[in-house]
């Protein structure tokens, strides 16, 4: 069986075509710059070379177009056909209330994502433009939602409403939801496989920690916290969003710098956290390098991010009575061993014993960190939310 998984943006699509007879990866690349002059496409060939393609791309029909057009080509295409493709995954970011799982997308089902827009209208958006532009191409065949929000629709009320008046969630919905789901969801049911262990029988944090961060609480297979709230702004500090804040603060940013809601906004998910602190990057390997030179705010940036990491560590093994297993993943937590070795610092009190040693040599694979003997167990997985949708779309076709 061969599925296509697709992730479109506003102005980029990705996808990866997997064997899931082998769960090989047969095609990959994305396009980028929809819409704007000088678009392109970047395909990664079976043998690891990059080839880069310029071409037109004023929308997302044409660019699933000539992505069908790359699947298939002569040179470097993966098959002599699209009929080959049984069914198109898609990462859709909110399902609000209405999504605890991925569906098949039918007419009555896209109309639901729909009324979530208002949740996440620089991605949903983009999001049907994509299953439209499939529905044009290829009518007729199969394609699946898997929404960044479902893994996080078992946490209790307790823990996702504010407190708020409750009529503002009646009425317009707003709640904790989280994102990265499928990250999460990955990595908590991976993390078990490697260590030999029952989901329901262990307690779990996972840290998808990139330019976009979150922390989940995972008790027993279920996920009952997690950091990011009604927009991926909450929670941690991150490459450019500053994640918790004051709500006080920011209406008193508002008011002094007269800003409009539009701007305070962009302030808050364009303009701060790592960005903002060090006005250098978001990017955390420039941060680390500048730190290394003696950058002041480059230090304190460092400081910042690691500690609420291990914050929230600390908050989710209170939540869940105990803590088994940490697992970190996404491009931070995959690659930057400082990051790993800060947050589980001083933590022998929870029955964390890192072996530094090793954390140090570890970029981006599938590895154990803590020593023998300790309690909790912490590891590196990289994720793969690609494989979890078209793994998603699999079963829900058979």
């Amino acid at each position: 069986m061969k599925i296509l998984v697709l992730n479109c943006g506003s102005s980029s699509i990705k996808y990866k075509l997997y064997d899931m007879d082998d769960k090989s990866v047969m095609a990959a690349g994305g396009i980028e710059r929809i819409g704007l002059d000088n678009a392109f496409i970047k395909i990664t060939l079976p043998n690891g070379e990059k080839k880069q393609i310029m071409h037109d791309v004023p929308e997302h029909t044409e660019g699933v177009k000539f992505i069908f057009q790359c699947l298939t080509d002569p040179e470097f295409g993966a098959i002599k056909d699209l009929k080959e493709i049984n069914a198109v995954g898609h990462r859709v970011v909110h399902g609000g209330e209405r999504f605890n799982k991925s569906v098949l997308l039918t007419d009555e089902v896209l109309k639901e994502v729909e009324a979530c827009n208002d949740l996440a209208p620089l991605h949903n958006p983009a999001n049907l433009k994509g299953i439209a532009a499939v529905n044009e191409l290829m009518p007729g065949l199969p394609q699946v939602g898997v929404f960044d929000t479902a893994f996080h629709q078992t946490m209790p009320d307790y823990a996702y409403l504010y407190a708020i008046p409750y009529e503002l969630y009646e009425t317009y919905h707003v709640r904790r939801y989280g994102f990265h789901g499928t990250s999460h969801r990955y990595v908590s049911k991976r993390v078990c496989e490697i260590l030999g262990v029952k989901p329901e029988e262990v307690k779990i944090v996972t840290c998808h920690v990139g330019n976009g961060g979150s922390l989940s609480a995972v008790k027993y297979g279920e996920c009952i916290d997690t950091t990011m709230g009604l927009t991926p702004l909450e929670g941690l500090m991150m490459g450019t969003r500053a994640g918790d804040i004051d709500a006080g603060a920011v209406t008193y940013l508002e008011d002094h710098l007269n800003m409009t809601p539009a701007e305070m906004s962009n302030l808050l998910n364009k303009r701060s956290g790592v960005l903002g602190i060090t006005g250098i990057s978001s990017d955390m390997r420039e941060i680390t390098a500048a730190d290394e030179q003696g950058n002041k705010r480059a230090h304190i940036a460092l400081e910042m991010y690691n500690y609420r990491v291990k914050k929230y560590v600390g908050a989710y093994a209170a939540a869940m009575g105990g803590c088994d297993i940490i697992v970190f993943t996404a491009g931070v937590g995959e690659n930057q061993w400082q990051l790993r070795e800060a947050v589980c610092s001083d933590m022998e009190w929870m029955g964390v014993k890192l072996d530094k040693e090793l954390n140090r040599k570890v970029r981006g694979t599938e590895t154990v960190l803590s020593t023998p003997d300790s309690k909790v167990k912490v590891v590196c997985v990289p994720t793969d939310e690609e494989l979890m949708i078209a793994t998603d779309t699999m079963d829900l076709l058979k």
